[in-house]
């Protein structure tokens, strides 16, 4: 079940956190790319700066971009092909309002040192539209060709994690096995003084680490009272830790039906619906204490610009940020 703190708000970090966050409530954000491509694991990105400035108009709450290295097929997806950081940084020029994320950059992958300086730089330049979505990675064929172990890879993506948050402190100095610096300063520094860090997954981690190191969680679908449990244990987690509440993202794969009494029928990772079931799915989600939905159009078969205008007309208005 949801918190029941009577707090308005999460613990400020930046802009994005604090718009797109608020205790027992839920906000719709969507994943790029925004278009359906079912039969091929690489998308078009055709029209890709003119829907997402359409979703700003529109208002939904966040954009969500992926971290792919490598397009592998037996993974199936390519994401938005582009870097993140280097996209992040375009759609920061293109867009005004609304929030930046990336679920999740792979820090096993990366030295944090370089997504420090990304993601601060990406934070600063958006006006802290930045919601850093973090992760050990599940594709194991891409360690190899980047000389990094699988095995391991938990250790290092918590060294990453504390490597990343010390940047933000002016001169830090300390030794890790990932560098030790040591007079010297990383700029610029996040917009909130610190980077939203959102753990996605379990990343290899015991869940009271996850609930005392991240400022949210971001976690897969499932069935609501299976959802219902798994949020409330965070939640607990967090507590005993004597953590302030935090916040709880969800992604889904949705294709809206043409007809908007459409009954669920199960897609990969969410299902195909009318925009009733929909509403009436995301209301359960908010009861059970989920903060945000990220909506995937991957599979969606009506026209992407149409999908778009009709969540935002029937959806947003329930669930605005």
């Amino acid at each position: 079940m949801p918190s029941d703190t009577g707090s308005q708000s999460f613990r400020p970090i930046n802009r994005a956190y604090n718009t797109v966050f608020r205790p027992n409530r839920l906000s719709l954000g969507l994943v790029v790319p925004l278009e359906a491509y079912p039969h091929s694991s690489v998308p078009m990105m055709e029209a890709h700066l003119e829907r997402v400035r359409l979703a700003e108009e529109l208002g939904f709450a966040a954009l969500w971009l992926r971290d792919v290295p490598f397009n592998v097929p037996s993974f199936g997806d390519a994401g938005q092909i582009f870097d993140p950081f280097v996209y992040l940084g375009l759609l920061a020029g293109q867009t005004q309002r609304i929030g930046l994320g990336v679920a999740s950059i792979i820090l096993p992958l990366r030295h944090p040192a370089h997504v420090a300086k990304a993601a601060a730089s990406a934070d600063v330049l958006s006006g802290g539209r930045l919601l850093l979505g973090v992760a050990s990675g599940d594709r194991p064929q891409e360690y190899p060709a980047l000389n990094m172990s699988f095995a391991d890879r938990g250790d290092r993506f918590r060294e990453s994690v504390a490597y990343i948050g010390r940047m933000a402190e002016p001169f830090a100095e300390f030794s890790s096995a990932l560098g030790s610096p040591h007079d010297m300063d990383m700029l610029p520094k996040p917009a909130g003084g610190k980077l939203p860090l959102l753990i996605t997954g379990g990343s290899q981690q015991h869940p009271d680490w996850i609930a005392a190191n991240g400022d949210g969680w971001i976690t897969y679908p499932r069935e609501v009272p299976a959802q219902a449990d798994i949020v409330s244990d965070y939640r607990r987690r967090l507590a005993e830790a004597d953590q302030p509440d935090k916040p709880v993202t969800q992604s889904l794969y949705i294709d809206l039906a043409e007809d908007p009494d459409a009954r669920p029928q199960p897609i990969h990772l969410g299902f195909r619906s009318g925009i009733r079931a929909l509403r009436e799915y995301l209301r359960l989600l908010e009861d059970i204490g989920i903060n945000h939905v990220a909506l995937n159009l991957r599979f969606n078969k009506a026209p992407t610009e149409t999908t778009m205008r009709q969540l935002a007309e029937h959806l947003l208005t329930d669930f605005e940020s």
